[in-house]
């Protein structure tokens, strides 16, 4: 037994609530069961109740045990002081407050039906992969399509927090924003953190000055990623570690110390060699970037802004100085995909919130357009019966899996309260 499913028996009234008495016997009359906040303090606000011929208004508390209150110390928290009713499921101890006053008990398990205790304990049994990964199928579509809208901008409020904080660490420039941002994610899992601060060590104004020489941009980008330190007979290496400390001195910057990019375990279009020379031709052969991808709302529009490749150099190296089999380094559409999975749609989604904008429909239809996302927690999910047909349902089990499957957060699920009430 876990106290969150005695918040869920509150919130829902799963119970007799028709015959009710505390543990001194008076008659209970539930009024109003409260605001479920999950917040310090007291766990329903704003209850109103009716004890003997008494109505109350104030907090309702609840423990697996009355004694809890004493082990949490709630005595000693003015916060409580406001309790009209202790609800546990075992009544161990009698509760005061600190005028001693004493608290009113409701003991709920004499009023919970076991067929409610058999079906949360199903509910919660050991898993293999999640608690219902066998009772997934049964939930109507209804219910997790709803579900899933929740779910996806509840991953886009997360998303969204970095995109504040660059914000404010960029004086308010949502360019110089969303330069970190694609660089961070052309970086992918591996390279990513290292792909930032190589962002954030160059100041986004030098971006754009120097945007018309495409050897600048790749000499800037190479040469804070460290990839220009060594010497090299390659032509093309000598020039660009030429422009990138010609650069140094002209903006008067300083080389920071970041730690060496990976190549290991990356397929070679993914090489950091390839990413940063394909960022640099982006920025090169666009202008005003954020100002024209925050209007874009047709998925062929996006694609057709991010048909970059890498420069000619590339296209018979992966590495200096190293020759390779003739090919054109191109922006998949897969990869264009994260991008607008992982890029576009949270800085959108942050820039309508930080104008007042609605635009959640927006954002939804676009990326509903975008094929789902290919990784472990969608394939599991599909072997269980959810099969996602876009990158809006698989963004939203990432969060399911994540945020509440990992977290044992069932009862504050609508597929785990869905799978109980179709049990009761």
């Amino acid at each position: 037994m876990k106290e969150d499913f005695l918040h869920y028996l509150w919130k829902f009234k799963k119970f007799d609530a028709l015959n009710l008495k505390t543990s001194n016997e008076e008659e209970i009359t539930i009024i109003n069961v409260g605001q479920y906040l999950e917040l310090a303090g007291p766990d329903f606000f704003n209850a109103q109740i009716t004890i003997g011929q008494q109505k109350w208004a104030g907090n309702v508390e609840i423990h697996l045990k009355s004694s809890d209150w004493y082990v949490h110390h709630h005595e000693r928290d003015s916060a409580y002081e406001n309790v009209i009713l202790h609800v546990v499921w075992e009544h161990d101890a009698e509760i005061f407050r600190r005028n001693n006053s004493e608290i009113p008990v409701l003991e709920l398990k004499q009023y919970v039906e076991k067929e409610t205790i058999d079906n949360y304990q199903s509910l919660v049994s050991p898993k293999s992969w999640i608690f219902c990964e066998k009772q997934l199928v049964d939930i109507d579509e209804f219910t997790l399509k709803n579900w899933q809208e929740r779910l996806f901008f509840e991953r886009l409020e997360r998303k969204s927090q970095p995109i504040f904080d660059l914000l404010e660490r960029t004086n308010q420039d949502w360019e110089s924003v969303l330069f970190c941002l694609l660089v961070k994610n052309f970086g992918l899992n591996t390279n990513g953190e290292i792909f930032l601060k190589i962002a954030l060590s160059i100041p986004f104004s030098i971006i754009r000055k120097e945007s018309f020489e495409i050897e600048n941009l790749e000499a800037l980008l190479f040469g804070t990623a460290g990839l220009l330190d060594s010497e090299k007979e390659d032509n093309y290496f000598k020039d660009l570690k030429f422009r990138y400390f010609y650069l140094l001195h002209k903006y008067q910057l300083e080389k920071n110390a970041i730690e060496p990019v990976q190549f290991f375990k990356h397929r070679p279009d993914n090489f950091p060699t390839i990413r940063l020379s394909q960022l640099a031709n982006l920025y090169h052969s666009q202008q005003n970037l954020f100002s024209k991808i925050n209007t874009l709302s047709s998925l062929k529009d996006i694609y057709e802004v991010f048909q970059v490749s890498a420069s000619d150099y590339w296209l018979n190296h992966y590495h200096f100085d190293k020759e390779s089999p003739k090919k054109k380094k191109l922006l998949s559409k897969s990869f264009i995909d994260l991008i607008i999975i992982n890029t576009i749609i949270p800085l959108q989604f942050a820039y309508a919130k930080s104008q007042g904008k609605e635009i959640s429909e927006d954002l939804i239809s676009l990326l509903n357009e975008v094929a789902p996302e290919k990784n472990a927690i969608v394939d599991k999910f599909s072997f269980f019966g959810i099969k996602a047909k876009s990158a809006f349902e698989t963004q939203s089990l990432l969060q399911l899996k994540n945020e509440y499957c990992n977290k044992s957060k069932c009862l504050e699920c609508a597929v785990g309260i869905e799978l109980l009430k179709k049990n009761n």
